[in-house]
Parts: C-alpha cells; sequence; structure tokens
C-alpha cells in the first residue's frame, strides 16, 4: 500500500496577466490587424487570468527586456544553451520551495527515494543531484528522472513510487514535477507557437508518497493508461536549436473528448469501480476546451471540474507539475469527515491518456 501523504506547489516570482502577455505576443509576432483580433479573441477564450514565469520580459517594455532582444522578431534568438542556462539558474531553487511546503508537515520523514519530472530542461548531473544536495540526503538516496513525457508525467512519476513502496513498506518516495514552460516561447506565428504561448507556464510541484500504512493522506488505488495513436501527430514535443517545439493540434480536445468515456468507464471497472463511486475530478487543465470536452464526455452538469479551471484560470498549463496543483486544491478543500475517491488524467505525446484513482 502506497499513499500520498502531502503535497507543496511552487512558482516563480514574475507573475503576469494574461492581457500583458498578448501585448508582448502581438508585438513580437507582427501581426495584422485582422490576426490580431483573432488572437486577442484566443486569449479572451482561453480561461487564464494569470500566470507565472521565470523570464520578467513577458510584462515589461521592449527597453526592459533582459532575456530578449529588443529588436525587431527577437534577434539574435536566444539558443538553446541560453534557454538551459536560465533553467540550471532557477530550477532547483524553485523545486525546493515545492519540496519545502510539501515536507513541512512530516519533518520526521525521511526521504529514501527521489524522483524528478520535467520536460523543459536536462542535463547531466541535474536536478536530482542539485536537489538531494541543496535537502542534505544521504549519498545512497535512491534516485530516479523521467523526463519528456509532458504533462502525464507526474502520474508515471506517481506509479514508480507506488511500486517502491509496494516493495518496501519503509519507503518515503518523494516526486518533484518542475517545468519553465516559457523558456521555450517561439517567435515565428504558426498556430502551435501562438497556442503553446497562450497556454504554458512555469511551476514546481513536490509530492511525498508513502508505504507507511499509520500515515493520514491518500490511499493509491489503482492506475490505468492508454494511447490514442490516432492523435500520435496532434501533441509532440521535441529539441531544436533554439529551444523545444511544441505541436499542440486544435484535434487533441475532439480525440481526448471521443475516447475519454470509454477511458473513465475502463480504469473504474479495472479498480473495481463503478463512474459513480467518483466523488471528486482531478483532470489536467491542458486548456479550456480539453476541460469543456472532458466536461461533455463525461456528462457532467454540476461543476465537477471547477478545481481544474480554477487552476488554469490562475496559472495556466505548468505541464507535469499542473495536476499535482490541482490534487493540492482538492485535497485542501476536502472535509474531515469526507471519504472520497478521486479520478485522476492527464494527457501528452502519444497521445497518451494516465490515469489514477485515490481513496480516503
Amino acid at each position: 500500500m502506497s499513499k500520498i501523504v502531502s503535497i507543496g506547489t511552487a512558482v516563480p516570482e514574475c507573475k503576469h496577466d494574461q492581457s500583458r502577455i498578448l501585448e508582448f505576443m502581438q508585438q513580437v509576432y507582427a501581426l495584422n490587424a485582422e490576426e490580431q483580433r483573432k488572437v486577442k479573441f484566443l486569449y479572451r477564450q482561453s480561461g487564464i487570468s494569470t500566470r507565472y514565469s521565470v523570464i520578467p520580459d513577458y510584462s515589461l517594455e521592449a527597453r526592459d527586456w533582459e532575456f530578449y532582444s529588443p529588436s525587431e522578431n527577437l534577434e539574435p534568438f536566444p539558443s538553446l544553451e541560453k534557454r538551459m542556462q536560465r533553467y540550471s539558474q532557477y530550477a532547483a531553487a524553485l523545486s525546493l520551495k515545492a519540496v519545502q511546503q510539501c515536507t513541512a508537515s512530516h519533518p520526521d520523514q525521511k526521504i529514501t527515494h527521489l524522483i524528478t519530472v520535467s520536460c523543459t530542461g536536462m542535463s547531466a548531473p541535474g536536478l536530482d543531484l542539485e536537489l538531494m544536495e541543496l535537502l542534505n540526503l544521504p549519498a545512497t538516496t535512491f534516485r530516479s528522472s523521467v523526463n519528456f513525457m509532458g504533462c502525464y508525467a507526474a502520474v508515471h512519476a506517481l506509479k514508480i513510487a507506488d511500486a517502491f513502496c509496494k516493495a518496501d513498506a519503509a519507503a518515503n518516495v518523494l516526486i518533484v514535477c518542475t517545468e519553465l514552460c516559457t523558456l521555450h516561447f517561439q517567435n515565428e506565428p504558426t498556430i502551435d507557437n501562438i497556442t503553446s504561448s497562450m497556454l504554458f507556464a512555469d511551476g514546481a510541484a513536490a509530492v511525498l508518497v508513502s508505504g507507511n500504512k499509520e500515515l493520514e493522506g491518500l490511499t493509491i488505488a489503482n492506475f490505468y493508461s492508454k494511447v490514442a495513436l490516432k492523435g500520435k501527430k496532434d501533441m509532440a514535443w521535441e529539441l531544436s536549436s533554439k529551444g523545444f517545439l511544441m505541436t499542440l493540434s486544435s484535434y487533441i480536445p475532439e480525440i481526448i473528448g471521443a475516447d475519454f468515456n470509454e477511458l473513465v468507464t475502463e480504469a473504474v471497472a479495472a479498480a473495481g469501480l463503478q463512474k459513480d463511486d467518483i466523488s471528486h475530478w482531478c483532470i489536467h487543465p491542458g486548456g479550456k476546451k480539453i476541460l469543456e470536452a472532458v466536461h461533455k464526455s463525461l456528462g457532467f452538469t454540476n461543476g465537477q471540474l471547477q478545481p481544474c479551471y480554477d487552476i488554469l484560470r490562475d496559472y495556466g498549463n505548468m505541464s507535469s507539475a499542473t495536476l499535482l496543483f490541482v490534487l493540492q486544491k482538492i485535497m485542501g478543500e476536502l472535509k474531515k469527515e469526507e471519504q472520497p475517491t478521486i479520478f485522476g488524467a492527464a494527457f501528452g505525446p502519444g497521445l497518451t491518456m494516465e490515469t489514477i484513482i485515490l481513496s480516503a
């Protein structure tokens, strides 16, 4: 048995209103009047009010930019090396903030395993060793890294943690998801780039998973995953010399919406449950249209996805960290006497759909 004992979250200091980011994008993309109206409409319909970034430029006048060149089309455009330097500068400190919040209520639980998760920055030695040193963990700490799996990677990391805890009841696994998505802004006004620049943000989340039955928390009941291969070209994440390139098709909500109810039916059946047994829904808010597609697919009517919409509104899409932000919100709103059964789901390249069921 394994339990999610606590979750901590953190965001960078630079908070950007969605309207200010829109102004930045319209300036950089040099759109004509009709194109500007279309982009403005998309931003207003995004369901996002604020996002956070390690880059202050998105809310500054061009003369005050410090990451991008204050020139036409941002040339010379930041190289992959410059972006990874910024990742190295901020990722560990942001991760540490999330970890400190996560472990503050459980200072006596010694970390035995460390799993770091990211698809927005990689190096060797990497974030895992930086955190191991910052947290003063023993040199014998088991560590692993989940890289480049996208928005569903937190569920994959929880699978690994669950296996560790089932193998060793004394295991305390710390998962840290850190994503600095805004480092990978691209200045070519393609639909993929415009969509990505409208949705993605920076953030970190840490979760403590323990094999200790005596601790309070949410028991990990079951995992279930499925790949919709028809969507493998609709969501992708690739390396390039000028940063990571996102493919984000407008068909993704349609693909998820078509398959999601069937996925839920299969997942709850595999856990010996029915859909009506689920009391809370923790769905990755990859975008407003994705949440709307899930809402429609499941026939919801009474705000079952409100925590997901709230996180999207206040933070945007922080890739792998986002699902844990939603779960933290749900856990914080639970009443003491509640016996919840929580269904979580996240989506990523493949098109991969990962689910998790948690119970009190």
